[in-house]
């Protein structure tokens, strides 16, 4: 009896374990199912399917001409304001002496060619004591700056492998659309060759306040910190930018230096270390909606002669204080940053065809670039760029001294308290050269021209400042 209780318990025990294990194979999904669990989507539409393929095969392809670079350099600390004085140095000594903390940085590149040489950004490898650089099969090379080139922020370093090297193959940037497909690969946040996809979002941002030859190619496909120097890359595995800027308060913007500015830029840095660029001697300001009006123009755009550099390309071919480019070489001026590119892009001693517009007519002069290492240096100081407003300030004839110096015009002595013009940027001590393109050698000259320009309803005023020249557009009362 007993021996037959004890079956009837080992059976019961056996059917519980034997649920309980089934019940556990089904909510687990064991692999040692009998059965197989079928997909939740049987039926994948071919499209779908082919350019999920063709985003694994380019990532093959290319990943191995990705880099990943890492630095370590030193950046001066910054002082307290009380170091340096005798109270100080007499409790705590002197600390005079420079001093410094090491910084580590991340950053990406793509391999060039078998050479050694890659591409990165200025900013990953500034100030950089050692430069690592690590393949994608995990070799570890150090770095060499060739050359650099801060306003373009691109960078050339060099590795001595003993391997062949896998290179990046560069395309067109020219031939970019908004929409297509845009691919980065880079070592964001310190994580190897993570691969992000959008579309090109823009292309021919500038104005960006970023670097001083600007043209990005704006996209969504998520950059990050680490993903600088590293490729942005077309649909066939060709590098079309560089990235190199996020705007921080933003998700899914992000910014890459176009192939093609960087090809010029990388040639010249592997041949020779640095980068010329063409000048042509003006400094010139944007050109404001009041401005336009002021000079007759049809609507706002070029870029505003504000200064001739006497004897330089632009001296030589005509152009003069005043004249408004709205062309070069075949292309559209829209504002000074467009200029200032196409300019630096052109080769030295190049002539080129420069559109002008005076005097309410277009005009067409010649002029061959020159390096920009020949300009002086007062040429190229930065003008300020100034909104105008209502007219509120008071002028003066001019001391002797200043006509001892050859300088005419006539010298604003007061501004109106919080009034536009005071606002917009002219200051007391300013000289007053021109009114509305008309030269005044004194105030008589310049009331004349004040009366006239109020047909107008709004006046031009060229100012002198120190060396510099700047025009303001200011509307009349």
């Amino acid at each position: 009896m007993k021996s037959v209780r004890l079956l009837v318990i080992f059976l019961i025990l056996s059917t519980v374990l034997s649920s309980c294990k089934k019940k556990e194979g089904a909510l687990l999904y064991e692999s040692d199912r009998k059965e197989s669990v079928p997909a939740p989507v049987q039926e994948v539409p071919k499209d779908i399917l082919n350019t999920q393929q063709a985003f694994t095969t380019l990532v093959k392809k290319v990943t191995p001409s990705v880099v990943n670079i890492s630095t370590i350099g030193k950046k001066k600390l910054v002082r307290p304001f009380f170091e340096g004085s005798p109270f100080f140095e007499d409790f705590f000594g002197d600390t005079g002496r420079p001093q410094y903390k090491r910084e580590s940085s991340l950053g990406s590149g793509f391999i060039l060619n078998n050479e050694g040489y890659i591409v990165t950004n200025d900013h990953v490898v500034r100030d950089a004591e050692t430069i690592q650089v690590k393949l994608s099969n995990e070799s570890v090379y150090t770095g060499k700056v060739i050359g650099s080139d801060p306003k373009t922020d691109i960078a050339v370093i060099k590795i001595n492998a003993k391997e062949p090297l896998p290179a990046a193959v560069l395309g067109d940037s020219s031939k970019l659309q908004v929409g297509q497909w845009a691919i980065a690969i880079g070592n964001p946040f310190g994580l190897d060759r993570t691969v992000t996809v959008g579309v090109v979002s823009a292309t021919g941002r500038s104005n960006m306040g970023i670097e001083t030859y600007e043209d990005f190619i704006q996209t969504d496909a998520s950059i990050n910190p680490g993903n600088s120097g590293g490729p942005l890359l077309n649909i066939y595995g060709e590098v079309i930018g560089i990235n190199t800027a996020i705007v921080a308060a933003g998700q899914g913007i992000g910014f890459a230096i176009p192939v093609n500015m960087a090809k010029q830029v990388v040639t010249q840095l592997i041949s020779k270390g640095n980068v010329s660029r063409g000048w042509l001697g003006v400094s010139i300001q944007s050109v404001t909606e009041e401005m336009a009006k002021s000079f007759a123009l049809p609507k706002a755009g070029g870029a505003l002669v504000n200064d001739v550099v006497p004897g330089g390309p632009a001296s030589k071919a005509g152009i003069m204080q005043g004249d408004i480019i709205t062309g070069f070489n075949g292309a559209s001026v829209k504002d000074v940053r467009q200029l200032q590119r196409l300019v630096g892009e052109t080769p030295i001693g190049k002539k080129v065809e420069i559109t002008l517009y005076r005097d309410g007519r277009e005009l067409k002069v010649l002029v061959t670039t020159a390096p920009a290492e020949s300009a002086p240096v007062q040429s190229q100081m930065q003008r300020p760029e100034r909104e105008a407003g209502l007219l509120g300030l008071s002028v003066e004839e001019l001391g002797p001294e200043m006509r001892r110096r050859g300088i005419t015009g006539v010298v604003v002595s007061d501004l109106e308290p919080g009034g536009i013009a005071e606002e917009s940027g002219i200051q007391r001590g300013d000289v007053i050269v021109s009114v509305n393109q008309k030269k005044v050698r004194n105030l008589a000259e310049y009331q004349k021209a004040m009366k006239d320009a109020n047909n107008r309803g709004a006046v031009a005023l060229l100012v002198r400042r120190g060396n510099a020249n700047i025009y303001f557009a200011l509307k009349l009362r």
